[in-house]
């Protein structure tokens, strides 16, 4: 028996057959059409490929999206790949597919799959962070996603920067319609454009990190901030959750740097007289999210 999951990024969209040991037997990935009923479209013959590869029909199906289905209304709602808002995605979704299917947030995905075979494995609780385009959060209690209440579990990227230095208040606008949330300060879109704000030149993040480690001064200080900035707003985490493990994936969770500097940060403004959480990179990489939706469903 094998398990489905679906990643719905905001760039690409990719389904894999996971086995029982969660080895990926099958996968296949498409850039999203960014098109709400293209994207519907592009979901359901992927998954007609993957069943054609496996010779297995599955009657349910797990899938990661970005923001999360309101409990008021059912509609999807935060998702920074705004086609979705607004949208009955689970009702649209299983009627495409014609079959069960299970949602939940990218991060959430991210972090159930870390906290079942990967670098949180035997955690009872553990935090996840993607910090790639955006800056999404997941949590996973006892091996399960976390939604909490109102489906919001995790969302920390729209909460306010912590301990906000005078030229960090008030400063950055987010799309979500705030000011200074994490995401405008600790996203890998936020790394690059702190470095053009202050040098006024335009570099991606792996050559910010590159300049950094090769002494460039406007790159080290760039890095410092940034470091600074992720350790801040994980204390919070910390004095909330006290997670066994926190996880980082997306685009810059593969800068060595964190994980040297950032429990130093962390220790210093936890509400702790010492701070002994493990903070590690995903072992499963970019193929995290796929295959926690995957894990989304019991094989019974």
């Amino acid at each position: 028996m094998l398990r489905l999951g679906v990643d719905f990024g905001g760039t690409k969209i990719e389904v894999a057959a996971l086995a029982p040991n969660g080895d990926v037997v099958a996968r296949v990935r498409r850039p999203n059409p960014r098109q709400y009923e293209a994207a519907l479209t592009t979901v359901r013959e992927l998954v007609e490929t993957i069943e054609a590869e496996t010779g297995q029909r599955f009657d349910r199906v797990g899938m990661g999206i970005p923001g999360s289905i309101s409990p008021r209304t059912g509609l999807i709602r935060n998702a920074n790949s705004v086609m979705l808002n607004d949208r009955p995605l689970q009702a649209d979704i299983e009627a495409a597919l014609d079959r069960q299917v299970r949602l939940s947030n990218d991060a959430n995905c991210m972090i159930l799959s870390e906290a079942t075979d990967g670098a949180a494995a035997g955690a009872r609780c553990a935090f996840g962070v993607i910090i790639g385009t955006g800056c999404g959060g997941g949590v996973a209690v006892e091996g399960r996603p976390w939604d909490g209440a109102n489906g919001i579990a995790g969302e920390w990227g729209h909460a306010p920067l912590p301990w906000p230095t005078a030229e960090e208040h008030g400063a950055r606008a987010c799309w979500c319609g705030r000011k200074d949330c994490i995401e405008t300060f600790v996203s890998g879109t936020a790394f690059v454009e702190d470095y053009a704000r202050t040098t006024g030149r335009q570099l991606d993040g792996a050559a910010i990190v590159a300049a950094a480690r090769n002494g460039e001064p406007e790159a080290i200080a760039n890095l410092d901030r940034y470091i600074d900035r992720l350790g801040r707003a994980l204390a919070v985490i910390c004095d909330i959750l006290d997670p066994d493990a926190i996880v980082l994936a997306g685009g810059l969770s593969n800068v060595s740097e964190l994980y040297d500097r950032l429990p130093a940060v962390v220790g210093a403004h936890v509400f702790s007289d010492s701070f002994e959480t493990p903070i590690r990179q995903a072992v499963h990489g970019d193929s995290s999210g796929v295959r926690g939706a995957a894990w989304l469903w019991p094989l019974d």
